[in-house]
């Protein structure tokens, strides 16, 4: 109750001060259906909708998954959230190719472990779509053991495109993180940069003070 109080003040004081850098009365609404407000809007109705309509139990609990939006909040605030954005934004291109070619890994792998196992596991690879869930654990490495082959062709397989899943679960992480360190990187030198401008600027002004003084 203390936390939906403290949000219901938060987006309805945002709403009224959304117009303070603009004379329009119209931002207050553009703030109101932009998605920053909706997260908002949605991450409090939860709480006041049972009080208003008379709600089954079951549609009151899917409700209250919309609470888990209020995480969202967080990166208007957080600035580590604004750089893992930035950086996803980066690397949008290289992260794109690499998915497209792992999704055509792992179509390729589960269309062949299909016809390999069919046979000789109707149950568990009964088409390409259940080879499919083989294919996502055998290429990310987690490998849950419930699916696995057992022919030696089929082991052969599964053990290739196992090799090949280290690299490429290994395409992403690094990708990411060169990202990473390039931007942390670039704020330390603008850090570094804006510091020796505001010496420089103090060093001007006693300058300037110096010249000016009448002795």
């Amino acid at each position: 109750m203390f936390s939906v109080t403290v949000f219901t003040i938060e987006y309805f004081i945002r709403i009224w001060v959304s117009d303070i850098t603009k004379e329009d009365k119209t931002e207050r609404l553009n703030f109101a259906f932009s998605t920053a407000g909706i997260i908002d809007l949605i991450a409090i109705l939860p709480f006041y909708l049972p009080l208003i309509f008379p709600f089954d139990l079951g549609i009151i609990r899917i409700l209250r998954l919309f609470r888990l939006l209020r995480i969202f909040k967080l990166g208007r605030y957080s600035s580590s959230l604004k750089t893992i954005k930035y950086i996803f934004k980066e690397t949008k291109a290289e992260l794109s190719i690499t998915i497209f070619v792992t999704f055509v890994l792992m179509v390729l792998s589960s269309t062949l472990m299909y016809h390999i196992e069919h046979d000789d596991q109707p149950e568990k690879f009964a088409s390409i779509g259940d080879a499919f869930w083989w294919a996502v654990a055998t290429l990310t490495t987690v490998g849950y053991g419930d699916v696995y082959p057992v022919t030696p062709w089929g082991k052969l397989l599964g053990g290739v495109i196992a090799l090949i899943g280290i690299g490429f679960v290994a395409l992403p992480t690094g990708i990411i993180s060169s990202a990473f360190i390039d931007k942390i990187q670039s704020e330390k030198q603008l850090k570094k940069s804006e510091e020796k401008i505001k010496e420089k600027i103090v060093i001007v002004h006693i300058v300037e003070k110096i010249l000016m003084y009448d002795f």
